[in-house]
């Protein structure tokens, strides 16, 4: 958490260097930030999730008789 805010407070930090990039959105445009966090919290979870799904439908057994 503590990490996520100080990765905000970066980004809102550098907008000036990102401002001549951005076209058609203010700088510190509240929606912006919050759908981009959104969509890293996502895109976070579902490299997560996957893999852990996969690795749930292994036998125990099976994954260390392999190794």
């Amino acid at each position: 958490m503590r990490r996520s805010v100080l990765g905000i407070l970066g980004a809102a930090a550098l907008t000036r260097l990102m401002a001549s990039l951005l076209f058609g959105v203010g700088t510190t445009d509240a929606v912006t930030f919050s759908s981009v966090a959104l969509m890293l919290v996502v895109v976070a979870f579902v490299a997560t999730f996957v893999p852990a799904r996969r690795a749930t439908s292994v036998d125990p057994i099976v994954a260390l008789r392999e190794e």
